[in-house]
């Protein structure tokens, strides 16, 4: 009874409360280190235990959210905790601003693989399903990216960080082209309207990065058909790699012989596709990366007095590494290869013939680390080497030069919830040896996961066309635009919100001027862009609605005035819905553009009502159709200098396929990838 005694009269009781600074914290986790002895707060946010030491203690409270505090002391009674909240670190912040992702992404899934070929006005075509987005514009005639008052070939295509020469399919003037890589192949899409980072150059407007899919897990084997095309493709999965491949035919003779158009076809548009990939997982920090893909394109078309006749080989390359080095450390190799080869047979007048060649390498490395909870840097080089040879009749020519270029970005948590992205890359253009520098910089506001707020700032570039650069006598500097951006999104309850208004100034734009190739172009492009999407309103549905302004003026080219681009329209509206019932998917889309101004006169605004359906016959057979322009309008896209209007080949495009997988139980994982 003594010994009991003495142990009872040596506990000691510590006490005290916790709080944020403003309120009592009730379930915070208070305990002395090292021990069991403690307790949770109350709903006042009290704590009182006991325990059997004495002297100096360690005392820690926890709490989800909150940055966890240890006070050491020998007082016991009434103490005071105050807790901060849990800062975000660098690691946990996504910006957003100016970028709409898709597939596997940290941000707001808007779109995947299965939403790019079902959307209604897309028929499975990843630029088609883009143009259903805000801040770009409906140029029918070709089918192409143009972005915020940009030029199509201002926006430019990574696959897994490395860049694409030529990311269409080609096609005969007036003709809508597609983006010439399957939705499949991909498993994250981060589209960037403008502002972006130090890793992307050669793009005065924006960027399309694309990541493949990771090595496959089981084998695959699927083939579709339809009026239009026929595939096949599967996967042989190893232990820790897969290799893919993919063949696909598009011919377009059976579908003119039963829906006619406006062209007199001497030979129908077909291409030949093939793509192979090997993926494999070195071990468990090593990625590699490779795909290969080869397009073949003919075409025969009576225009006037003419006979067109086009072929054109395109093939794409690239193998990418992914490796981490150590001490927190990750290192991006690359190497890619394009080459496209364009053969016309009277292309501009009859007899003529247009041969031209066109080649890039690219090469890249990178750097990472994730420095502390506050900054995380990354560093990297790459070159570019380009050859282009062009003959039409007499005129010929061969040019060669290459593009060196380094960037750096560095992304620090100035306050807890305050980001700043700091970014700089540097050029050298061999065929005049100058250099650019390109100062870049995003500050972000994220006070939580509903809400971001960004500014951007920055520089970009791009070079010239090789016709140009060769006319000016290789004195073509590279042309230069200005970006800012201001951004506003808020998401909450499966709705997103965001828009964005935005200036962009453009420098040495090339320019004819008395017959001679200058850079004295410039121009302005600025608007606003407003984006809703939302997955909760009705029930199985998902709506979109999207909203472009675009005030646009540019001296450029053979322009003899500043004036509006004639491939902008100022006001673009997008809506899409889509709905399920069952094993059946429904598709709707709007689009709206105002008429685009010409010297000439304007044209009628421009509208397209279009929906498909997708009906999941069984767990490995999906039938798809779709049917663009319901109401039948027949769209002017443009007017030509003689004041004759350029309509669609069609008015209405009808497609209905069938896709098969044979090999898997989960349709729509029929190819390659």
């Amino acid at each position: 009874m003594l010994l009991v005694a003495c142990h009872a009269m040596s506990q000691t009781v510590i006490s005290g409360v916790v709080t944020d600074g403003r309120e009592p914290m009730p379930g915070a986790n208070v305990f002395i280190i090292g021990t069991i002895d403690g307790c949770l707060t109350d709903s006042l946010g009290r704590f009182e235990f006991v325990t059997s030491l004495s002297g100096e203690l360690s005392i820690k409270a926890t709490f989800i959210g909150f940055d966890d505090v240890v006070l050491t002391t020998t007082e016991t009674q009434n103490l005071l905790i105050r807790m901060h909240e849990q800062a975000t670190t660098i690691n946990e912040v996504v910006v957003t601003a100016s970028t709409y992702s898709f597939g596997k992404s940290d941000n707001f899934k808007t779109m995947d693989a299965l939403d790019v070929v079902m959307s209604g006005n897309s028929c499975g075509d990843i630029v088609a399903a883009l143009q259903t987005l805000p801040g770009t514009q409906k140029v029918g005639e070709n089918g192409k990216l143009y972005v915020r008052g940009g030029e199509s070939d201002e926006c430019q295509t990574f696959v897994n960080g490395m860049h694409v020469l030529v990311p269409y399919s080609t096609n005969t003037e007036n003709n809508t082209v597609r983006g010439r890589f399957s939705p499949f192949l991909f498993k994250g899409i981060n589209f960037s309207l403008g502002g972006y980072g130090g890793e992307y150059g050669q793009a005065l407007s924006s960027v399309l990065p694309m990541e493949t899919t990771d090595v496959a897990t089981g084998d695959k084997l699927g083939v579709s058909a339809s009026l239009v095309d026929w595939n096949i493709g599967g996967t042989k999965a190893f232990k820790s790699s897969s290799l893919s491949f993919n063949a696909d035919y598009i011919g377009m003779g059976l579908y003119d012989a039963l829906f006619p158009d406006r062209l007199d076809w001497t030979r129908p548009y077909r291409k030949l596709s093939g793509e192979a990939q090997y993926k494999a997982e070195l071990s468990s920090a090593s990625v590699l990366k490779s795909y290969v893909g080869y397009d073949f394109t003919s075409l025969g078309l009576h225009i006037d007095n003419r006979r067109l006749s086009l072929f054109e080989h395109n093939i794409y390359a690239n193998t990418t590494l992914r490796t981490n080095i150590g001490r927190g450390y990750s290192l991006f190799t690359g190497i890619a290869n394009s080459s496209v080869v364009n053969d016309i047979d009277d292309a501009q007048i009859l007899g003529d013939h247009y041969h031209n060649f066109r080649n890039e390498i690219h090469l890249k490395a990178e750097a990472r680390k994730v420095f502390s909870s506050v900054l995380k840097m990354s560093a990297g080089v790459e070159d570019y080497l380009r050859h282009s040879t062009k003959r039409y009749d007499l005129s010929h020519y061969e040019l060669d030069y290459n593009l060196l270029a380094a960037h750096t970005d560095a992304q620090l948590r100035i306050v807890p919830k305050l980001f700043l992205n700091l970014s700089a890359r540097v050029e050298n253009v061999s065929y005049d040896d100058s250099w650019l520098l390109m100062p870049r910089v995003t500050m972000s506001y994220v006070p939580n996961k509903h809400f971001q707020l960004s500014a951007m700032l920055g520089k970009y570039s791009q070079t010239a066309d090789d016709d140009y650069i060769v006319m000016s006598g290789k004195r073509m500097a590279q042309s230069t635009a200005n970006h800012a951006i201001l951004s506003m999104q808020y998401e909450i309850n499966n709705t997103l919100f965001r828009i964005e208004p935005y200036y962009k100034k453009y420098y040495n734009l090339p320019l004819i001027a008395n017959g001679v190739y200058t850079t004295d172009g410039y121009g302005t492009s600025k608007g606003m862009d407003v984006f809703l999407e939302n997955h909760s309103l009705v029930k199985n549905m998902i709506g979109t609605l999207s909203y472009s302004f675009n005030d646009s003026e540019r001296l450029y080219r053979d322009y003899a005035a500043l004036r509006t681009p004639d491939y902008t329209s100022r006001h673009n509206i997008r809506m899409t819905l889509k709905y399920s019932i069952g094993k059946t998917i429904i598709g709707l889309s709007e689009s709206y553009a105002s008429g685009r101004k010409y010297p000439v006169g304007t044209t009628p605004h421009y509208n397209s009502v279009d929906a498909n359906l997708t009906w999941l016959v069984s767990p490995k057979v999906i039938v798809y159709a779709s049917l663009n322009n319901i109401l039948g309008r027949t769209n002017v896209f443009r007017y030509n200098p003689d004041g004759t209007s350029v309509k669609a080949n069609r008015d209405r495009f009808f497609y209905i396929g069938i896709f098969v997988s044979l090999k898997n139980n989960k349709a729509y994982d029929i190819s390659n990838f």
